[in-house]
């Protein structure tokens, strides 16, 4: 399961630029599913057919990033964000361009208080003397995304873009494990999530699945002096009551619960004030969509160094395989 994270999670996928990520997936499930497409927005939807219910599990391919949005006369790029960038956090950070480039974001020196560090007060360095020097690597309107090793140390994966490149992990092992189900099961590994949940309710509308899950990252509430959340790394996967984009269905959230307790797979219930998953977009299309999530217990999310319990992660795929029962 480590090589397959690590494979996902070093793949350059910005939002709205996951080809590479539903390339590398695509190899994964070829003969492991009954069909594999690519709907005009990107989302890729793999389909192991069967005659009963149409359940839809969804994991965002798209990491945070940046854009460049203007090359000074020195060189220094100017960027915009693309997803959710804590400006305190990625200072200092490297980020990679898609061709290779590297840059290190900074801020500008006359900036007397931290707190005014705001993005656009920042810039990377690329190492560049002038614009043409610049533009010989990087051009206005090109991506980049955070530099950061995976690695395993002590049952713990720490890594850039395990949101949620560990959803896409957890999925792509669930289908290649070919679980027994006459239900019909829709693999989707969406696009453009970090900014607004976009891929995941036009492959959603495309479906109409009977029930639907988003398979995401969580916020814990298990490190020194955090916002109190009754939700610990190491302690299972969750199950999603809510967060800021939904209410999970009843009858999916029992459903999960069911599952878990009848396995003995360790679960934890997730109430999350901030954020959302794709599950905000599932359930109001096509009608409405019966919908809950399963998410991992994960520190410093959107940070180049998330971290998440691979207990936690296999214990996801085992739920997740005794619900499409």
């Amino acid at each position: 399961m480590f090589e397959l994270i690590k494979t996902l999670t070093q793949t350059f996928g910005p939002s709205g630029y996951e080809k590479r990520v539903a390339e590398t997936i695509s190899k994964l499930l070829k003969d492991k599913v009954d069909e594999i497409r690519t709907d005009a927005l990107g989302n890729l939807i793999c389909v192991k057919k069967g005659t009963g219910k149409k359940i839809m599990l969804a994991a965002h391919m798209d990491e945070i990033g940046i854009i460049v949005s203007y090359i000074d006369e020195k060189g220094f790029l100017r960027f915009g964000n693309i997803g959710g960038l804590p400006p305190l956090i990625i200072m200092g950070q490297r980020v990679k361009f898609e061709n290779g480039t590297v840059g290190v974001i900074w801020y500008e020196e006359n900036i007397d208080n931290m707190k005014n560090a705001k993005i656009e007060k920042m810039y990377i360095d690329i190492g560049a003397t002038s614009r043409e020097d610049a533009e010989k690597l990087v051009q206005v309107g090109d991506l980049a995304v955070f530099v950061g090793e995976t690695v395993e140390q002590n049952g713990k994966i720490i890594s850039k873009s395990l949101d949620d490149r560990v959803g896409c992990a957890i999925l792509v092992k669930l289908a290649q494990s070919k679980t027994k189900t006459d239900n019909e099961i829709y693999y989707v590994f969406s696009t453009q999530e970090e900014v607004g949940l976009r891929g995941a309710r036009t492959a959603a509308f495309g479906i109409v699945p009977d029930m639907a899950l988003a398979i995401d990252v969580c916020d814990t509430g298990d490190t020194p002096s955090c916002k109190p959340m009754a939700v610990h790394m190491g302690d299972g996967p969750t199950v999603k009551i809510k967060d800021r984009s939904v209410i999970a269905h009843p009858e999916v959230k029992d459903r999960l619960i069911n599952a878990a307790r009848k396995k003995k797979i360790p679960y934890q219930l997730e109430v999350m004030m901030d954020g959302g998953t794709d599950a905000g977009s599932i359930h109001i299309t096509a009608g409405g969509i019966p919908s809950g999530g399963v998410s991992i217990p994960t520190r410093f999310i959107h940070d180049s160094s998330e971290m998440a319990d691979m207990k936690d992660i296999e214990n996801a795929v085992k739920l997740l395989a005794e619900l499409i029962k």
